[in-house]
């Protein structure tokens, strides 16, 4: 169990501030009286998840093996979500013609929030070698 610490960390500590800052979100739109779950903001929380959880578990079994790579590999999974952007989100989003703040905001605050603590975490994973 001592061996998965920080993944349990990660998990914990990603899924719990997503959730909350989602809730917050969805607060937010309803006092500005904007669709609730219109933007793909359900879509853009999930899948920033996942694939936060997917790139840190990538890192974490690598970490030993790979260690000197561990950076290129952190960015190839940068590279990854700004394709799911372009390919899943971006042609939703300018099917008017233009990206909104509301429909930024649905998909760059899960994004950020996944960026931070992947960075975070990872820089405590590195540190630990």
């Amino acid at each position: 169990m001592r061996k998965y610490k920080i993944l349990y960390s990660f998990l914990i500590a990603l899924s719990s501030t997503l959730i909350l800052v989602f809730c917050i979100h969805v607060l937010v739109l309803k006092q500005l009286a904007k669709p609730l779950f219109g933007n793909m903001i359900i879509s853009a929380y999930v899948i920033n998840a996942i694939l936060a959880l997917v790139i840190f578990v990538v890192l974490y079994v690598f970490r030993n093996k790979w260690k000197n790579y561990l950076g290129f590999l952190f960015l190839g999974g940068s590279m990854l979500k700004f394709l799911i952007f372009f390919i899943v989100f971006n042609p939703v989003y300018k099917n008017d013609g233009a990206v909104e703040t509301v429909e930024f905001a649905a998909f760059f605050i899960p994004y950020f929030l996944s960026l931070s603590f992947e960075t975070l975490f990872t820089a405590r994973m590195l540190n630990n070698l």
